[in-house]
């Protein structure tokens, strides 16, 4: 039996639970806001399309001006070549044989895709795929301090180049990093003797690529970047609010809960356990915060349960059978549980968009 899923007009509170709800109105602000941001420094936005996995919301990203997409996973980027976007930036090292095929057919299907890679045998990989009828552009990824993937140095990035220069099938397109929080000038450092090391061997560096919503808004304290790249920013949430990047007005996701215990007079269990928020706790003690009822913590998810501590909550706490909007720690792992998306409008569900590229993990 095929579920039910709200048709437009349909108030929150009718609606089952729990929910990923999004609002419209906060959703088109947040992606007018930083377009704007970039626009103004003048650089390239590319949206990190992780956070929603939705063409519905990648479309509205390019109408604002976005130049085209940044994806993770070849899966991910496949669903949303199918539904007709044709730039994609891939930021993941592509290793194995069934994965690099993939890649070659969706290659074929792109106007224009580039990879990452940071180690000789990503790029032995790639160069083994490819051939001159359609070749591949690849970036260098750069460790600017994240301590993530990346070469380590200038001099490790300008050798990699010269490794995707040498392969006929492959077209070195730049450099690309994911920087730590507050790493602008670490940024910014490693890209300009970068790029003067490249220009001393006559090597161009079209694309420089820097990242990540917590520092969205210091983007252009890296004027060597050509481009950032985001993804939080579309729906922000409780780690963003946190530091700094927005405020709870700006929160366009919510997950939507219903009361379904109050076993004791400190305790409250929720619907939403850990199959519908994320046990990501980004340096908090706890699992989301919930609207309205400060003090109230989620303390513990099992599958289908959330446990709710009401200790030190300083206001009556809902009821059994009451609905409650929880902010999630990290809205990008809630967008992967869920098939679909309820959007509303000032508490109106107004659309149900699938999450398209839901489960595209490889």
């Amino acid at each position: 039996m095929n579920f039910p899923w709200p048709e437009p007009g349909t108030p929150l509170d009718q609606i089952a639970t729990p929910m990923p709800v999004i609002d419209e109105g906060r959703l088109s602000a947040n992606i007018a806001r930083v377009q704007a941001y970039c626009d103004s420094h003048g650089k390239n936005f590319r949206p990190h399309i992780k956070t929603h996995k939705i063409a519905a919301i990648a479309r509205q990203q390019l109408e604002a001006g976005a130049v085209g997409l940044n994806c993770q996973k070849v899966t991910e980027a496949e669903v949303f070549a199918d539904a007709g976007f044709d730039d994609i930036l891939i930021t993941y090292n592509i290793l194995g044989a069934a994965k690099l095929a993939r890649l070659k057919d969706l290659n074929g299907r792109v106007r224009k895709l580039a990879v990452v890679a940071d180690s000789e045998m990503a790029v032995a990989g790639l160069a083994a795929t490819f051939d001159t009828d359609r070749p591949m552009t690849v970036l260098v990824e750069c460790d600017t301090g994240a301590k993530r993937c990346g070469v380590q140095t200038p001099q490790a990035a300008v050798w990699l180049a010269e490794k995707i220069l040498a392969a006929p099938g492959l077209r070195f397109g730049g450099i690309m990093t994911y920087p730590s929080i507050g790493g602008a000038a670490e940024v910014e450092a490693f890209m300009v003797r970068t790029m003067a090391l490249l220009a001393e061997k006559g090597i161009e560096c079209p694309v420089r690529s820097s990242g990540g919503s917590p520092d969205l808004f210091a983007a252009h304290l890296v004027p060597s970047a050509t481009e950032h790249r985001a993804g939080t920013y579309v729906y922000n949430d409780r780690s963003l609010v946190r530091a700094g990047h927005c405020t709870t007005d700006d929160l366009a996701m919510h997950v939507l809960a219903t009361v379904v215990s109050r076993p004791a007079p400190d305790r409250a269990v929720l619907d939403c356990g850990s199959k519908a928020l994320t046990s990501d706790l980004l340096g908090f003690s706890d699992h989301g915060e919930i609207e309205g009822f400060a003090g109230a913590r989620i303390v513990s998810l099992s599958e289908e349960h959330a446990v709710v501590d009401l200790g030190g909550c300083t206001v009556p706490f809902a009821e059994i059978g009451a609905m409650v909007r929880v902010v999630p720690n990290h809205t990008c792992v809630v967008s992967n549980l869920f098939d679909r998306m309820v959007f509303h409008r000032d508490g109106i569900v107004t659309r149900v968009e699938n999450v398209d590229a839901r489960g595209t993990v490889w």
